[in-house]
């Protein structure tokens, strides 16, 4: 029941519920289908534009970067302007500037195009669990919650596994301008589902001055146990993106010969993070945070290892154990996060999920430099490195207890 005068979101059930979980669910599928299809198709692309895997990497680290630098940007232009209006805006500047992405006559031009798409897409993660939180009774926004969560893991599967085949036919133009089509689609159902909005209320923007945004970062960058998750982000999901970038390059080359349309079918892993996110953190309410946190980086790095063997299906397998150690990882880190910030927590959340893209963007091209100059064997040691600075970190800042609490788990 609502209260007179009061908005106290949707319950579970009605229409107006029903109707936001279909919407984040297709905002999901247009964001991250369209960040990560390039990932895809990177050895076909690599051929066709001769250059190497390395530069390759930057049209996936553009596009993140992008997203990265515009985060907290969107969600301040959110407070002024409300949540479905601005993903609303970005979405559609994402679809256009992904269909441009695909025709774009040279590489230089395609990862500016890229870096602007990225910019575009930020404005769906850094808002949804705003518009979320305003719009669904708080007994049931955990749950609506995995409704985008599983359109982000969604998005970011599709998108690898639609664009490599139409690519290996058609060629890797064919293959993004497809998943950019399917993008827009799911960006036209968010438009026309998604409520519009009832619990928002504007806010002032101050940048500066007691209370503003410039103190409030300054803050959660104050406290080591905060930089620390921040740190995970950033070089945990530095050393996933990496994997992701070249593991079509590595099962292309001897002793293993498979073409891309088959190395696609390698993204279905990705599937395991939806159930080891979970996983990770329902061990976490019995367990504590930093145990999960530190264990599941430590399957991480087993599974990067296993992928040393040359051996098909030792790869495959080690890839399965790498994906859910990362999404174990994750969802910990992303989760204690806003757990551990006592001012701004809006702020903090953001600052990890800028960190979290920042990394990808800049390791995910720095282990293709290892890749090109020391083969595989070089770009495993470069992120077995990360996943142990990671795992450091964890162990010498994140010492103070915090009651275990029940994790969200966070997608792509």
């Amino acid at each position: 029941m609502q209260s007179a005068g009061t908005w106290e979101g949707y319950e579970r059930g009605s229409s107006g519920y029903k109707r936001i979980l279909i919407a984040l669910l297709c905002a999901g599928i247009a964001t991250f289908a369209q960040l990560y299809s390039v990932q895809g198709v990177l050895p076909i692309m690599a051929r066709d534009l001769e250059i190497d895997a390395a530069q390759a990497s930057l049209a996936v680290s553009a596009a993140t970067l992008g997203l990265a630098v515009a985060v907290i940007p969107w969600s301040l232009m959110s407070d002024r302007f409300g949540r479905r209006r601005t993903m609303v805006t970005a979405v559609i500047a994402a679809t256009i500037l992904g269909v441009a992405m695909s025709l774009m006559p040279s590489f230089e031009l395609l990862v500016g195009m890229r870096f602007l798409e990225g910019m575009a897409l930020g404005g769906i993660p850094s808002v949804a669990m705003a518009y979320l939180a305003e719009e669904v009774n708080p007994v049931h926004a955990a749950i609506a919650a995995g409704s985008y969560i599983s359109g982000t893991t969604l998005g970011g599967l599709s998108g690898r596994i639609v664009a490599a085949p139409v690519a290996d036919f058609f060629g890797w133009r064919a293959g993004t301008l497809v998943v950019a089509i399917y993008a827009a689609m799911a960006a036209v159902a968010f438009i026309l589902l998604a409520p519009k909005q009832k619990g928002f209320r504007p806010q002032a923007v101050r940048l500066t001055g007691p209370g503003g945004v410039h103190e409030r970062l300054l803050v959660n960058l104050k406290d080591p146990g905060l930089v620390s998750l921040y740190m995970q982000g950033f070089l945990l999901m530095g050393g996933f993106v990496a994997v992701y970038n070249f593991i079509g390059f590595h099962l292309g080359d001897e002793p293993f010969n498979v073409p891309p349309s088959i190395v696609s079918v390698l993204f279905l892993s990705y599937l395991t993070g939806t159930w080891s996110s979970a996983q990770a953190g329902r061990i976490a309410a019995r367990f504590g945070r930093r145990k999960v946190l530190i264990t599941s980086s430590l399957i991480m790095l087993g599974g990067l290892l296993m992928m040393l063997i040359p051996w098909l299906p030792a790869v495959v397998v080690g890839l399965l154990i790498f994906t859910a150690g990362f999404f174990g990882a994750h969802s910990i880190a992303n989760g204690w996060v806003p757990a551990r910030a006592t001012v701004g927590r809006a702020q903090a959340s953001s600052l990890y999920t800028l960190f979290y893209y920042g990394g990808s963007s800049v390791f995910g091209y720095v282990a293709g430099l290892f890749l090109t100059r020391f083969g595989w064997n070089g770009a495993v040691a470069f992120i077995g490195a990360l996943i142990a600075v990671a795992i450091a970190l964890t162990v010498v800042f994140l010492r103070r207890p915090v009651t275990p609490e029940a994790v969200q788990p966070s997608g792509d």
